[in-house]
C-alpha cells in the first residue's frame, strides 16, 4: 500500500452512539427510550404477569420528547429497549427573530451557536401549547431588555430549545 491508500479514520465525540441498551423491566414513569426510531419520555408503564409461554410484557406509553406525539409499545420485560442519550445544556440568549424564528446562543466558550430556531418553527408535526407560550414568554422577555437563559434538549442528532428563565441583573 502507498502511502496515499491508507485507510482513514473519521473521529467521533465520545459517546458515538446515541443510544445505550436498557432492560424494559427496568423502565420508570419519567425515562427516556426509543419508541420507532423517535425519543420518547415514559408518561405510563404498566408490567403484566408471566404469561403461560414464559415472559412479563410491558406496556409502554410515551411521548415525544420533541414533538410531543404519543407511542405506545408492548415487549417483553426481560428485553432491552434503545434509550437515547440526551443532554441539557443552558445558553445565554442574545437574539430572537419572531419573523424567521433564529435564535443567537452565547456558549461558555464565548463562542456563538445560531444553528436553533425557536420552538414554533418545528420541521416535524405541529408546535405544542407550550412551544408558542414559550416562544411568547422568550420574545416578550426580550423585548423587556431582560436577559435570558434558555435551556437546550439534545438527542438523537436534534436539538430543541424546551425552557427559559430570566437571569436577575446584578
Amino acid at each position: 500500500m502507498s502511502d496515499d491508500e491508507q485507510p482513514t479514520f473519521e473521529s467521533t465525540e465520545s459517546g458515538a452512539s446515541l443510544v445505550y441498551p436498557q432492560t424494559a423491566g427496568e423502565l420508570r414513569k419519567g425515562s427516556l427510550l426509543m419508541i420507532k426510531g423517535h425519543p420518547c419520555k415514559v408518561s405510563d408503564i404498566s408490567t403484566s404477569k408471566t404469561g403461560k409461554h414464559g415472559h412479563a410484557k410491558a406496556h409502554i406509553v410515551a411521548i415525544n420528547i420533541f414533538t410531543g406525539k404519543k407511542y405506545e409499545d408492548l415487549c417483553p420485560a426481560s428485553h432491552n429497549v434503545e434509550v437515547p442519550f440526551a443532554k441539557r445544556s443552558e445558553y445565554q440568549l442574545l437574539t430572537a427573530d419572531a419573523a424567521t424564528g433564529e435564535v443567537s446562543l452565547l456558549m461558555e466558550n464565548g463562542e456563538m451557536k445560531d444553528d436553533l430556531n425557536l420552538p414554533i418553527f418545528v420541521s416535524i408535526g405541529e408546535p405544542t401549547e407550550d412551544d408558542k407560550q414559550l416562544v411568547k414568554d422568550i420574545l416578550k422577555a426580550e423585548e423587556d431588555g431582560k436577559i435570558i437563559i434558555a435551556t437546550v434538549l439534545a438527542a438523537m442528532g436534534t436539538e430543541k430549545i424546551i425552557s427559559m428563565k430570566v437571569k436577575d441583573e446584578q
